[in-house]
């Protein structure tokens, strides 16, 4: 009987530590899905500060074409539309396919798409594939780490 309730009590414990675990990680991946939403919703509203402030401090960027940007000032001056430009963003929506959390790091993969809107009122539409790196912060919050990404012509 004293074998019989050991057995159960380590059943019952193990249990209870490993759906507490993924009940962390179900958490930690609502909260970066926010966090997704919130970066499309600022990028649209052209609130590019916050769109930096997704990113580490030590944030890297891998565009499609270009160099690897590192940084928040980079990042930042990446997502800023240079002076003059008539164009901008009026639809952005990132898909997530896969979220997988580590710990303090997660990463998650899928597809974006947007609309770009000409001065002149035609829109371009434009979609891709991602791959994102995460950390989760000191205070909790979770931060993009690596973020690549390239188009898929259609």
């Amino acid at each position: 009987m004293r074998l019989k309730m050991r057995i159960f009590s380590t059943l019952f414990f193990a249990t209870l530590f490993a759906s507490s675990g993924f009940s962390q990680a179900t958490a930690d991946s609502a909260i970066i899905l926010q966090n997704i939403r919130t970066f499309s919703e600022n990028l649209v509203k052209g609130n590019y500060e916050a769109v930096a402030d997704a990113y580490t401090d030590d944030g890297k960027l891998f565009p499609n074409g270009m160099d690897i940007l590192s940084g928040k000032e980079a990042i930042l001056k990446y997502w800023t539309p240079s002076p003059g430009r008539t164009s901008r963003t009026v639809y952005h929506k990132v898909t997530p396919e896969e979220i997988r959390i580590m710990g303090v790091e997660a990463y998650d993969w899928g597809y974006y798409e947007g609309i770009t809107r000409r001065e002149d009122g035609t829109e371009i539409h434009w979609r891709g594939k991602y791959v994102i790196v995460w950390k989760k912060q000191s205070d909790g919050q979770w931060k993009i780490y690596l973020d690549i990404w390239n188009r898929i012509n259609s």
